[in-house]
């Protein structure tokens, strides 16, 4: 029997600061994550990350988010670091997929509605969960681009999925909506600047999402896809 939950789960990403991830936890988030791409502004090194992870209770999800690195760069730093799960944010293959799979760990593969890979191509993966956004702007994440939500909504009643791109305090609600998603990730919509979380924008974004309401009954029941 397929899990359930009582609203879509959420990971709070880019984080950097032991004091910043502990407080989203407490504020009720599901999932943290932490970048490991050098071009991104909340880019961490494997020994901030460990500190976090070390910081964080036993059932928060940690996730380290790769762009186009190798098992072994990715596998490096899961055991240093401890994380729970990856994302993959960039033109990974099919077997590395496969490969980390094995690991025992998340491994949770964006796709995106206006690149490659796209949508449609979920099917050359066996991902644990998929994470969908746009595809727009300069860095491989959502850019803080709002986009049409709706776009996911099909995709979502094959597969379990996580929805990205643009989302915040004040338009989440709408998103779900829209899209129904099993999870949201945000990151840009809850800081006070690139890389720092703002508490307060953290505690109203996760307060939105536990009142969103739309109608379950006549789309499916919520997955627990971060775990």
């Amino acid at each position: 029997m397929t899990e359930s939950y009582n609203r879509p789960q959420i990971k709070i990403c880019g984080l950097t600061r032991v004091d910043e991830a502990v407080k989203c936890a407490e504020l009720g988030a599901d999932a943290i994550g932490c970048v490991f791409y050098s071009k991104s502004p909340r880019n961490v090194s494997v020994d901030e990350v460990e500190n976090i992870c070390r910081s964080l209770p036993e059932n928060i999800i940690t996730v380290g988010l790769f762009v186009n690195e190798s098992f072994s760069f990715i596998m490096h730093r899961v055991k240093a670091c401890g994380l729970k799960g990856v994302q993959l944010h960039g033109q990974e293959s099919f077997e590395l997929v496969e490969a980390l799979r094995k690991e025992n760990i998340l491994v949770i593969k964006a796709l995106f509605a206006e690149r490659k890979p796209e949508l449609k191509d979920a099917d050359k993966y066996n991902a644990s969960t998929y994470l969908v956004e746009c595809g727009r702007g300069k860095l491989p994440g959502g850019n803080a681009v709002e986009w049409d939500w709706k776009k996911a909504k099909a995709f979502g009643e094959k597969y379990p999925f996580v929805l990205a791109g643009g989302l915040k305090p004040d338009n989440v609600c709408q998103a779900i909506s829209d899209s129904v998603p099993d999870a949201v990730d945000v990151s840009s919509g809850v800081e006070s600047f690139p890389g720092r979380k703002d508490p307060g924008k953290v505690e109203a974004f996760i307060k939105a999402v536990s009142s969103c309401v739309f109608d379950k009954e006549k789309t499916r029941k919520l997955r627990i896809v971060l775990r």
